[in-house]
């Protein structure tokens, strides 16, 4: 299933770590602070356990959804590459 993972974390070595540990699971970087691709059940899990244990003691805050076909087809984007 596709996942979507956003994240705030205040500390920036810990964000760091956070933001590789999901490209570790194949997810892509969609924003600075959001993440996007499939996992399986279990690697969201591991990738959760992960990320908990990556964090420390950092204050964060981590949403992890899950999107099914329907939302995904639903979903409205802009995207615009910058003009060099």
């Amino acid at each position: 299933m596709r996942y979507l993972l956003i994240y705030d974390i205040t500390h920036d070595g810990t964000r760091s770590k956070i933001a590789d540990v999901c490209l570790d699971y194949g997810l892509n970087r969609i924003q600075y602070s959001a993440f996007l691709g499939e996992l399986t059940a279990a690697h969201q899990r591991e990738l959760m356990l992960k990320i908990r244990q990556r964090l420390g003691e950092h204050g964060a805050n981590i949403q992890l959804f899950p999107l099914d076909d329907k939302a995904w087809s639903g979903r409205k984007a802009i995207e615009r590459k910058e003009k060099n």
